[in-house]
């Protein structure tokens, strides 16, 4: 399915407008249609409103309920799939200021228990040393300061017992030098202290060996509820429990083919190592 960022805004509300006009042709109030579909009177209200967007599973079963006319339920299911698919566009978030998305990412950090990150190409903002976080924003034209702060104050959220975080990287990301040597061996180093941290696991993916699935793009699975995927223009944010599954399996898979542990550590020990001995040869 193609996703048109012009259509994701008004998605919800089409959404709403469809099923409830569906209910009334089908000679239903909000209760009957509750009941035969073990809903809430009151979700059933919510969904037609635009308060609450239904998941598909959700849709399906209204449109199951109501006996929707057939080519009307592959429209209203890409309707739902939409609904629940947000675009987040990065020249958008530029112009409101890169610190405003560090204090919306701060928030969903809070609410969250287990976190999943998968960085095929480059570190992330939580495990970064704050050299490595200026050079990660030096390409964008403004005054990052506050930006910069705001990144390296959501680190504290890694020492916080009650939440869990798993972070695979591949080799590209952990040696991708967007720091000079130096700076490169430290960033490295700063992945293996915090990978001891007990609620804290990283594991790496070398370039070696077999590896029969190609990774296409970096994602973040925020408990079973929510998936960012990044695009070099922008992210996705999926909500629909079915997206998100599939970004949890890609996750699972992945893993398989990590080292995690002393393993891990040992290889980018290696890795600094390497960084420290260009260093030494400038």
């Amino acid at each position: 399915m193609t996703f048109d960022p012009q259509e994701l805004g008004q998605s919800s509300s089409d959404l709403a407008a469809i099923l409830q006009e569906l209910r009334k042709r089908a000679g239903l109030s909000g209760v009957q249609l509750a009941r035969r579909v073990s809903m809430s009177q009151s979700k059933i209200s919510k969904i037609e409103t635009g308060r609450v967007i239904p998941s598909l599973v959700d849709v399906e079963l209204i449109l199951r309920a109501l006996d929707a006319p057939l080519d009307l339920v592959a429209h209203v299911t890409a309707l739902a799939r939409l609904a629940n698919t947000e675009w987040q566009d990065a020249r958008a978030l530029r112009r409101k200021g890169l610190d405003r998305k560090q204090i919306e990412l701060a928030t969903l950090e809070r609410s969250t228990i287990r976190f999943r990150y998968f960085l095929p190409t480059m570190i992330t903002g939580l495990l970064a040393t704050p050299e490595y976080v200026r050079a990660s924003l030096a390409p964008f034209p403004g005054d990052h300061t506050k930006a910069i702060a705001k990144k390296l104050e959501r680190q504290d959220v890694l020492y916080e017992s009650s939440k869990q975080f798993s972070f695979i990287l591949t080799e590209q990301a952990c040696r991708w030098p967007l720091v000079p040597a130096q700076a490169m061996a430290m960033q490295i180093d700063r992945l293996v202290s915090v990978s001891r941290l007990p609620n804290v696991r990283i594991g790496v993916i070398p370039m070696a060996g077999h590896m029969p699935w190609a990774p296409l793009n970096v994602f973040t699975v925020y408990d079973e509820s929510l998936a960012i995927v990044e695009v070099s223009t922008g992210a996705l944010v999926f909500r629909d429990p079915r997206d998100v599954q599939d970004y949890l399996d890609e996750f699972l898979t992945f893993e398989g083919y990590a080292l995690w542990g002393e393993n891990a550590r040992v290889k980018m020990g290696g890795w600094a190592d390497h960084f420290r001995d260009i260093s030494q040869d400038f």
